[in-house]
């Protein structure tokens, strides 16, 4: 319980304030320092009374905002003031011409930027979060400095989030890591990322995350030791030598640590790169190429290299800016170590990535180096996209923009970066858009391929086309780039609106003929019922006779008026005599899902489904998401329900398990390990000694004195499952045992 001492309060803003002011002090003028002075001032008055959940003033945000954007992204005055001031017009009653009249335009410029979208909420896709993301990105095409402060905003957020209701904190968490995480990744903010990463982890893998920081936490002692040991002679040597340099270790991030775990199946200890040890040379920039291969050359020489390991990002730096060599040896201890070589500039974009290019580039605070702008004319044709809905354009941005990229070649020899899994399509339209609509295939390397073809990085890409090709639906299924995804949908959307009269007429034609009102409301609820994302499609289908005399009638048969939340699989499908009606299906649903979730809100007469992607047990950690007039339960730490929640989080309904519920859910392990005569008995005899287990099926492959094995078992809770894993692991030859 926070305890309010107004006077203790007020002492506590000031020092804060003051703090702000020493990280400027030297290096603003005196128009800037008073400028700030206003700002702070505007936002104590402005925010005056207002307290966050936490019982904390609230200005205390602000406060630690413009800290974070000056302290640790280096960001000057005019960021500052902004993020002193980024809640002042969303939450008080300032406005932006205010703002415009206190300080100037480009303050107000960015204040919009950072203000959430009010009024602007499609009801049809329940985009409101997304609109206000796409609002961020337009907003940051022009001033670079609103998606920074926007990134401090949401890191001190996720350190104060533990003040806030559960299903705000899944919401937030979620929005998190599905844009925010690949955003400051994508930006170079290596140490927003990775705090930005661990701290939804947190809250959407509560179980894991534990269980990881605790080893991490216990290990430390032996992990310092190890690494004093391991670097001793690599100082000595540079010393030696004459080099001016700083070794320092980074620990691997908790998310980085669960993902390898799930995605590899090994244990904590057999991960050897938990943590990379870190080489920073203090060498002038037209010296650090050579310096930093020199270096590499002397801890090659001392250790034995891991040559596929090896990266070099000096030679071709990494699109969002970061350089360094990495090379992983084998240390005297028998562990394999990563060495990362870098000079101090390189160092400092790859802390604060975009932010640091102000002080090595002569460009005023605000504007972007080629590169990022190159980055953002993608953005740009995003927003071109006057069809898209924003939580396409959030899909899309997430697809396109913040993934690896390749390099691929044209015959003539022009590189051209496209993002990881593109297709041979993808290299077409970014050539020219014609070649992508007449494209029928491509020479990757010589050798005739498909337009679905997937191509990797150094592949020479040729285009085969003909005149008689045209974009189909199904080529969105493979393509990646932004401009081959809105250049298909806007010649299918074209073709489509030659027949939006004629299916139209035929549409209105069966509902007067069924006697059921010509309006929009009755035009959105068929939508709706017959799942299809707006009226051209709706159209189209009638125009080829998809949308029946049969579909309309049981859309607007007051049956389905009561019953609208039921999903049916194939709305078209007509009826059979041996066909269930919507009550006995909505009967039928509840009998085969017997597991029973209590939920916080009115939704508790809802019905509801385990997730096949997750396959939720009791005793994990769940949440609902009302989908489609049903509850659909995930772990938190599903990736689905984390990409659903970032875009719909007023659907989030906290959950959790009924207790003493005796019932038998499927679940599903894999294991790994030396083969040997007798192992099926020993799993045998140790799934016998778990309660309330029964196994579906085994399905065990050898090769070579090795196994891989898929157990499917029916059980009761988490927590047997868990203790049943343990117990597989101790078997002689067991290497790994996960969950699938």
């Amino acid at each position: 319980m926070y305890i309010i001492d107004e006077r203790a309060e007020k002492i506590e803003i000031l020092s804060r304030y003051r703090k702000l002011m020493r990280i400027v002090w030297d290096s603003a003028s005196k128009d800037d320092l008073l400028m700030i002075r206003k700002a702070f001032t505007v936002a104590v008055n402005a925010h005056e009374g207002a307290r966050r959940k936490s019982g904390e003033p609230y200005i205390y945000h602000p406060l630690e905002v413009a800290r974070i954007a000056g302290e640790d992204l280096g960001l000057g005055p005019i960021a500052i003031v902004c993020a002193l001031l980024h809640d002042v017009v969303e939450d008080t009653d300032y406005t932006l011409e205010d703002l415009k009249n206190i300080f100037n335009e480009k303050v107000a410029f960015i204040v919009d930027g950072l203000t959430k979208i009010k009024d602007v909420y499609d009801y049809a896709s329940n985009s409101l979060q997304s609109e206000t993301f796409r609002k961020l990105l337009i907003a940051m095409g022009d001033d670079v400095r609103v998606i920074l402060i926007k990134l401090c905003d949401r890191l001190h957020n996720m350190r104060t989030l533990e003040s806030m209701k559960p299903n705000k904190q899944l919401k937030i968490a979620s929005e998190t890591q599905f844009l925010y995480v690949p955003l400051a990744h994508r930006l170079g903010l290596y140490r927003f990322k990775q705090e930005l990463e661990d701290l939804s982890t947190k809250y959407l893998n509560p179980t894991a995350y534990n269980e990881i920081n605790s080893k991490l936490q216990d290990t430390k002692e032996q992990r310092e030791a190890f690494i004093a040991e391991f670097c001793g002679p690599i100082k000595n040597t540079l010393n030696d030598r004459g080099y001016d340099f700083t070794i320092s270790s980074r620990v691997k991030s908790i998310t980085s640590i669960i993902g390898k775990i799930e995605k590899k199946g090994v244990k904590f200890e057999e991960i050897y790169d938990i943590f990379a040890i870190r080489i920073i040379l203090n060498v002038p920039q037209d010296r650090e190429k050579e310096t930093c291969f020199a270096i590499y050359s002397i801890i090659s020489s001392m250790y034995e290299q891991r040559k596929d390991r090896f990266r070099d990002w000096l030679t071709k730096p990494k699109n969002n800016g970061y350089e360094a060599l990495h090379t992983t040896v084998m240390s005297k201890q028998g562990k394999w170590v990563e060495v990362q070589i870098r000079s101090k500039r390189m160092d400092e974009i790859a802390e604060t990535g975009l932010a640091a290019h102000y002080k090595y580039k002569e460009v005023e605070e605000g504007e972007l180096d080629a590169n990022l702008d190159n980055w953002l004319s993608k953005i740009r044709e995003l927003l071109d996209n006057q069809n898209a809905t924003a939580v396409d354009f959030v899909n899309d941005f997430k697809m396109n923009i913040v993934t690896d990229e390749i390099t691929v070649f044209t015959p003539k020899g022009k590189s051209i970066s496209l993002p990881f899994g593109s297709s041979v399509l993808d290299f077409a339209f970014n050539i020219h858009t014609d070649l992508g609509l007449n494209c029928i295939g491509g020479k990757v390397n010589y050798k005739v391929v498909p337009i679905d073809y997937k191509l990797h990085s150094a592949d020479q890409v040729e285009i085969i086309t003909s005149r008689i090709a045209h974009p189909e639906e199904k080529w969105l299924q493979f393509v990646r780039t932004t401009k081959a995804i809105g250049e298909i949908k806007r010649y299918i959307n074209s073709y489509k609106q030659g027949f939006r009269e004629a299916g139209q007429e035929k549409l209105k034609a069966k509902f007067l003929s069924l006697k059921i009102n010509w309006n929009e409301q009755n035009i959105q609820k068929l939508i709706k019922y017959v799942n299809v994302p707006n009226a051209l499609e709706l159209y189209y289908k009638s125009f080829y006779d998809e949308i029946t005399d049969n579909t309309i009638k049981i859309c607007f048969t007051k049956e389905n008026e009561n019953s609208s939340w039921i999903f049916l699989r194939n709305p078209f499908r007509k009826r059979s005599h041996k066909e269930l009606t919507l009550r006995e299906q909505i009967k039928e649903q509840i009998q085969q899902n017997p597991e029973e979730i209590l939920m916080k809100q009115d939704v508790d007469k809802l019905p509801y489904l385990s997730a096949v992607c997750c396959n939720p047990l009791p005793g994990d950690d769940v949440v609902g998401l009302i989908r489609d007039g049903a509850i659909e339960v995930h772990r938190t730490s599903c990736r689905k329900a984390v990409e659903e929640m970032s875009k719909y989080g007023h659907h989030i309904v906290k959950a959790k398990w009924r207790e003493n519920e005796k019932i038998s859910f499927l679940a599903g392990i894999r294991i790994k390990g030396i083969d040997r005569k007798g192992l099926l008995q020993d799993m045998a005899r140790v799934i016998s000694e778990v309660w309330n287990i029964n196994m579906r099926s085994l399905a065990m492959e050898s090769s070579e004195g090795t196994f891989e094995g898929t157990m499917m078992v029916y059980i009761s809770d988490a927590n047997n499952l868990l203790h049943l894993m343990e117990n597989i692991s101790k078997i002689e030859g067991i290497e790994s045992v996960n969950r699938i």
